[in-house]
């Protein structure tokens, strides 16, 4: 991976990021799935707390969740024992060749060392399989998540995505894409509780941490489509990537 450090910082707030990250579209995982009937063989590829897993298993496939930290691991068994979580990581799949009919992986993408993934997943995968990348993204063309977003330094959008990802390697046909939008409500502590899953939020120092706590905090007391309000909508745009091994 890129950055273990960042990658690795979420077992120590596993249980509140399965808590408060958002679930994936029914339809975006069909969407990226398309042409593969289940039951299927599927990897979900730095699987934190399998949210992404446990929607492929409610759309009745097989799931081999891929994941190295063992406290994400850990959550993910105990939030659903049918999940089969492993450890490894996208660089060291511990899987056969030509094992699954799709990888995915959801939020994960931007941590691989995309050369080295992009061989191990063109190996497991069997011949015309599909590697389906997915980012549940803020709409920050809503003031006050923009906002948000530059409080907690969030810089994925759409568009950096769609700029940044132009191809899976030489094993794999050029990506498609797809949008889909969707919300998730919170309260207030909810919406705290989310930032402080952010891998940002988890690597800095104490002082950063309250500042940023305090800052969140004055938006969500001050901001007009924010203050005094119960629960609080947050929009999403989920992002799916698609590309098939040649």
């Amino acid at each position: 991976m890129t950055d273990p450090t960042g990658a690795l910082s979420f077992g120590s707030a596993a249980a509140d990021y399965d808590r408060y990250r958002p679930r994936y579209p029914v339809a975006a995982l069909r969407w990226a799935l398309d042409g593969i009937d289940a039951p299927a063989q599927l990897v979900d590829l730095g699987a934190g707390t399998g949210i992404l897993a446990r929607g492929l298993l409610s759309l009745g496939h097989r799931v081999t969740a891929v994941e190295p930290d063992p406290g994400m691991r850990a959550q993910m068994t105990s939030a659903d024992s049918a999940v089969r979580a492993i450890d490894g990581s996208a660089e060291a799949v511990p899987l056969p060749d030509g094992h699954a009919d799709a990888v995915l992986t959801g939020q994960a993408y931007h941590w691989f060392d995309r050369t080295r993934a992009h061989a191990e997943i063109a190996r497991v995968l069997r011949p015309g399989g599909v590697f389906a990348p997915i980012w549940n993204l803020r709409d920050d063309g809503v003031g006050w998540v923009a906002e948000l977003s530059r409080i907690v330094q969030i810089g994925d959008t759409v568009e950096h995505l769609r700029q940044s990802v132009t191809d899976f390697g030489d094993s794999f046909t050029r990506p498609q894409w797809a949008e889909f939008s969707h919300t998730t409500t919170l309260t207030p502590d909810e919406l705290l509780g989310l930032v402080r899953t952010r891998s940002h939020y988890l690597t800095a120092a104490p002082a950063r941490r309250a500042e940023v706590d305090d800052q969140v905090r004055t938006l969500l007391q001050t901001h007009p489509d924010l203050a005094t309000r119960d629960t609080i909508t947050l929009p999403y745009t989920t992002l799916v990537a698609r590309t098939q091994k040649t």
